[in-house]
């Protein structure tokens, strides 16, 4: 699998290597980000508003404060 390093920046040639061999161990396909330091609250509509996009795009989304 070929990195987009443009929006994984934040993990090495070495890192991204190590994240395919946890892959292959696992036979699943492993996700890194960097995490934000906090967390959205999001309010009852807000959340249902996420939930409903993740179904229509078949995706998990996370809502962050800005900094």
């Amino acid at each position: 699998m070929q990195l987009e390093n443009t929006y994984a920046n934040y993990v090495d040639d070495e890192g991204a290597a190590q994240i395919q061999a946890l892959e292959k161990e696992l036979g699943m396909r492993v996700m890194a980000y960097a995490t934000p330091s906090v967390p959205g609250d999001l309010s009852a509509e807000q959340l249902k508003s996420v939930e409903e996009l993740e179904i229509k795009l078949c995706v998990r989304l996370v809502a962050y404060k800005k900094h």
